[in-house]
């Protein structure tokens, strides 16, 4: 409905509240008796539209009225009240009116509260979702609704409401939903948006049976792991399809619907107690020029998604690869077009035009996020873990320093904690790299540390979905291999609040729970993916070269202290031998150069006393475990 008819009916209410308060009042009899009845009906007219016009009630939606909309109406209603009773006032004040009632201004403020409010509710009626049943007749009751997949709720909470809603406003997904399921006992017997709560999820088996359900949705987004894994396990056994709605960081852009559902991924399973975040703690990047490494990869994409997301001055994406980074420009674009986005491909190895980037940007914010991370190809390139990991990290760093960059935070692994490969250890040697930089300039440098992502790039689940869509088999190194897992987005997240926590050469951890086996994260997907063990055999390959059967987050002697965040923990490992970090980056950057492996090894240990180096070249027949127990007490000489 135009607005513009909202005010001629508003009118209409405004005179027929003035007419109905003086008949309430004085029983029908007043047009003879009170010929102050005009004179209030003018001013009225007069003065309540342009206040309802002040209060914003004809540039509203009201198809769309919400519970704060119609509390602008009270309001309005109130301020009208106050101006007609200053208005009676004056008149009594200077005789253009001989008596008036008090009433009369009750009655009439609260008849135009009841009509002027019914006229926007009967709007928001109007095009609330009708669904017809046979007859033609509306129902009275959401049995009677359009023929659709019959839809169990799981969680009636914001989540839950939210996805009915949708269903209900769109017939067109055809999902009839039909009841909800919560922990909450409060809840139970009663009706949201028409639809019962019909009892525990431990019941689902028993209601999906009664109200022959089709298909169910787990509308939980900040329900701990075990509880998502339960109602899916349960799902699986009925034989049921689930979906399950996005978690906290996905929703960040607050574009949620029934189409967000998706298929239950093994990373709804695997998810942590959710983190509470909030905008504010990223406000530091708001109004900034950010500059962000590694832009096109996993971590880098999400880091520019939730940055852009924070209304940065500007953002500049620098890569390497050209098409990841094509692809998640254009994202961001789509996504946040206000936002000045500024594509820089370059190699991080290469110090001119990174100290030119650095000079021409002037990013008061970095978050360097680009690094070689695979353990297997950087044992066997040792030469390019040092180049990139280290001389890279150095040339970043640098680059930030001279061009007067405030915050850099730099992304850290798992596997830089008593290192076994040449990967970790490169990496542990980058952290030395960014705290040394912040002891020597007093900024705000630090590192942010924390385990495996799901779904990157290269990681295990996209590796093990391939294999069960080629029929199998999955491949595991070791059934006892464990690793610390999280969700990109609230890695990412976490690493934004630790950001702004720094304030010169940290170390913050993420708390990431509980280690997974590998094993059981290999049997979940293959059974969400509707398989079993024996149609997708598992088959154990062995540990391979630089590989741990289990990570630490901080060294056994490390300082583990809380921050203000329960989920990022501030960490201070045993001191790194004194010397020049800069002067022994120069030596490992010579030694790369050589491909003099034993040389970088011996000086990666010279200032990481935990790094065991892998022994290559060992025999097959050797154990792997035993190899393992062999590289911890076999350490190059410099």
């Amino acid at each position: 409905m135009r607005n513009r008819y909202v005010l001629l009916a508003d009118v209409v209410a405004v005179g027929s509240a003035a007419l109905g308060a003086f008949v309430l009042r004085f029983d029908w009899y007043f047009p003879q008796f009170h010929p102050e009845f005009l004179l209030f009906l003018a001013a009225a007219l007069l003065i309540k539209p342009p206040i309802f016009y002040g209060f914003g009630l004809y540039r509203r939606y009201w198809r769309y009225a919400t519970v704060l909309d119609l509390t602008s109406v009270v309001f309005a209603c109130g301020a009208a009240a106050v101006a007609m009773s200053l208005f009676v006032g004056f008149a009594l004040r200077f005789g253009l009116i001989e008596g008036f009632s008090r009433a009369v201004l009750v009655i009439d403020i609260l008849l135009t509260l009841l009509i002027v409010g019914g006229i926007r509710m009967s709007v928001r009626l109007v095009h609330e979702p009708r669904v017809r049943t046979r007859t033609g007749r509306w129902p009275f009751r959401q049995e009677q609704a359009a023929e659709g997949k019959r839809v169990l709720i799981v969680g009636a909470g914001d989540a839950g409401t939210m996805v009915v809603r949708e269903m209900q406003r769109n017939p067109q997904l055809g999902m009839k939903p039909v009841a909800f399921l919560d922990d909450d006992s409060v809840k139970h017997g009663k009706r949201i948006y028409g639809v019962p709560v019909l009892g525990h999820p431990h019941s689902l088996g028993r209601i999906v049976r009664i109200e022959k359900i089709d298909e169910v949705v787990i509308a939980m987004p900040t329900a701990p792991g075990a509880a998502v894994r339960k109602v899916v396990e349960m799902c699986l056994t009925l034989g049921l399809r689930s979906r399950t709605m996005p978690g906290v960081f996905e929703l960040l852009d607050g574009k949620v619907g029934v189409s967000r559902l998706r298929h239950v991924e093994i990373a709804d399973l695997l998810r942590r107690r959710q983190v509470a975040g909030s905008a504010e703690s990223c406000q530091y990047v708001t109004g900034q020029t950010v500059l962000i490494t590694g832009a096109g990869g996993s971590i880098g994409s999400e880091l520019c998604r939730q940055v852009a997301h924070a209304r940065p001055a500007r953002l500049v994406m620098l890569g390497h690869g050209e098409n990841s980074l094509f692809e998640t420009h254009a994202s961001l674009h789509t996504a946040y077009p206000d936002v000045p986005l500024h594509v820089v491909v370059a190699d991080i190895r290469d110090r001119v035009r990174i100290e030119r980037i650095f000079q021409q940007t002037a990013p008061g914010v970095v978050f360097h996020s680009a690094a070689h991370k695979h353990v297997p190809l950087m044992e066997q390139n040792f030469e390019e873990a040092i180049s990139n990991n280290v001389v890279g990290t150095n040339i970043v760093v640098e680059a930030a320093l001279q061009s007067g960059a405030q915050r850099f935070v730099a992304i850290s692994t798992d596997k830089a904690v008593s290192p076994s490969c040449v990967m970790g250890a490169s990496k542990r040697m980058a952290s030395h790299v960014v705290r040394d930089a912040a002891r020597r300039s007093g900024r705000s440098f630090a590192v942010v540390r924390f385990g495996n992502v799901l779904g990157s790039r290269g990681s295990v689940v996209p590796y093990f979905k391939t294999q069960i869509e080629r029929g199998g088999p999955v491949t595991i190194t070791h059934p006892e291999m464990t690793r610390f897992f999280m969700t990109i987005s609230e890695a990412v997240h976490l690493v934004l609040e630790a950001g702004g926590m720094g304030t010169g050469g940290e170390l913050f951890v993420l708390n990431m729970g509980e280690p997974v086996r590998i094993i059981d994260l290999a049997k979940d997907l293959i059974h969400l993916s509707g398989f079993t063990t024996d149609q997708i055999p598992i088959v154990t390959m062995g540990i391979r070269p630089g590989e741990k059967l289990e990570e630490a987050l901080w060294e056994d002697d490390a300082t583990v202290k809380p921050t203000a965040h329960p989920d990022i923990l501030s960490v201070t490992e045993p001191l790194t031998p004194a010397g020049d970090v800069r002067a022994a980056v120069r030596a490992l950057e010579q030694a790369a150069q050589e491909g003099d492996r034993l040389r970088a090894e011996a000086l990666l240990c010279d200032w990481i006393p935990t790094f065991t180096p892998w022994l290559h070249g060992v025999s097959s027949g050797v154990d792997q475990e035993s190899q393992q127990n062999l590289t911890g007490r076999t350490r190059p000489s410099s």
